[in-house]
């Protein structure tokens, strides 16, 4: 059996403009912040507390999703090689080397897109090149850092001291915003925010849910990092709410009606690591004309891992923001707390593989990946691809290399799945 080509229509549907409508809105509020007054925070995508800046009016930046942005518009080389030129090595974190050329070279502050933040805060949740980086746009900018110590989750739950730890920090940041905007901290705002936070959470919890229909409505990898940005950079705000209400309802519909976000979706899959942003159609293409489609991703729950039932909770806001920082995100979690979240997916939502792309230039979800690809080859009998190149650095993909390892995998799949089918014929006939 030959493969198929890649679909020609628009699969991204309605789901994906109103992605596209609200995260442009957003885009033009910090490109308007460059030019007024409004105090502004950079902040990490990871376990973050953006709940507590919107108490205060203060504009979350994320320099992730500018890094991002720069890799879908082919624009990341020139500012990764900027940064090399300055010391950064060939191996750091293209999201760091792509964020600091972009500030070099003027993208950052009144005659850039990006406004010049008011603070910094360093949400430290799993990778210590963050550190890094925060300190040196700190540095860079001459712009005051709170920095945020969580520590790492060690077992399945953290401890009551662990909360606590965390919790103090959020008071002392509470302190930071009052001293930097002038207003005094509202516990009531902060629980209405969290309300939104929650309905947006169930909303893409439900969202999530629903891949385990057959077929998927929507493809819970490249599909999903289109509603990253609504959960992690609105998150707290009613768009974001009416956002995932709206998705949430959406696919359900797509559901009831037997719609998939493929016309013949041949192999479910669950796929770790981030895409490579600079080629993301292409890689994408790769999969759809296999017909694969993606029930579950690990690099969708950075921010936060809401489909195993964790909200923010207004009755407990530092309490549940604590809480999420320190368990409901990927990044803060041991690799066997990652394996466990695997094996669910795969269980869970019923998928036929893993897929497992390793990022050159990071070492957070790239570390220890070829000995996951063998536990779940070996030890759970998953059939597991694991390719590589890079999510900022177009230097690190190889098109022609990258489409013959897949091709090489999902013939072997359908290999097998016709073998199989011809002995259970063999067997009704005996």
């Amino acid at each position: 059996m030959t493969t198929t080509q890649a679909p020609t229509k628009d699969y991204r549907g309605r789901v994906h403009t109103l992605s596209r409508d609200i995260m442009t809105d957003w885009m033009a509020q910090l490109k308007e912040a460059t030019r007024t007054p409004t105090p502004s925070a950079y902040l990490m995508i990871s376990g973050n507390c953006v709940e507590i800046l919107r108490c205060f009016d203060i504009l979350p930046v994320f320099p992730e999703i500018n890094a991002l942005q720069l890799a879908i518009r082919k624009n990341s080389l020139p500012y990764i090689l900027k940064s090399e030129e300055i010391g950064y090595a060939s191996d750091n974190c293209a999201y760091v080397k792509a964020d600091v050329g972009f500030t070099l070279c003027g993208g950052v502050g009144e005659n850039g897109t990006i406004p010049k933040p008011s603070l910094i805060i360093c949400n430290f949740v799993g990778c210590n090149v963050y550190i890094k980086w925060f300190e040196h746009c700190a540095s860079m900018m001459n712009v005051p850092m709170v920095m945020l110590d969580i520590p790492f989750l060690r077992e399945a739950t953290p401890s009551k001291d662990d909360i606590k730890y965390v919790m103090c920090q959020l008071h002392e940041l509470i302190g930071a915003c009052e001293k930097l905007t002038g207003k005094k901290f509202d516990i009531d705002r902060l629980r209405e925010i969290l309300r939104y936070s929650a309905r947006a959470e169930r909303g893409w919890a439900r969202s999530k849910e629903l891949c385990k229909n057959r077929p998927a409505p929507f493809d819970a990898y490249f599909d999903s990092i289109n509603m990253m940005g609504p959960i992690n950079a609105l998150r707290g705000t009613k768009e974001a709410a009416d956002f995932f209400d709206a998705a949430a309802t959406e696919y359900e519909q797509m559901v009831e009606d037997g719609v998939g976000v493929l016309k013949e979706e041949r192999f479910r899959t669950v796929v770790e690591g981030p895409p490579p942003y600079p080629y993301y159609r292409n890689f994408r293409n790769l999969f759809e004309r296999w017909g694969a489609v993606a029930v579950q991703s690990t690099y969708s729950t950075v921010g936060g891992l809401w489909e195993f039932g964790f909200f923010h909770d207004p009755e407990r806001p530092l309490e549940s923001i604590a809480e999420q920082m320190l368990v409901h995100n990927l990044c803060n979690r041991s690799l066997i707390e990652r394996y466990k979240q695997i094996r669910k997916y795969v269980e869970e939502w019923n998928a036929d593989a893993l897929i497992i792309h390793s990022i050159k230039s990071c070492r957070l979800f790239s570390a220890g990946q070829g000995d996951m690809r063998e536990y779940f080859t070996r030890e759970l009998n998953v059939p597991t691809l694991m390719v590589e190149s890079d999510l900022e650095d177009p230097r690190y993909y190889a098109e022609a290399q990258m489409k013959n390892r897949i091709d090489a995998f999902f013939e072997s799949l359908q290999y097998k799945r016709l073998r199989a089918g011809n002995e259970t014929g063999k067997q009704a006939t005996t």
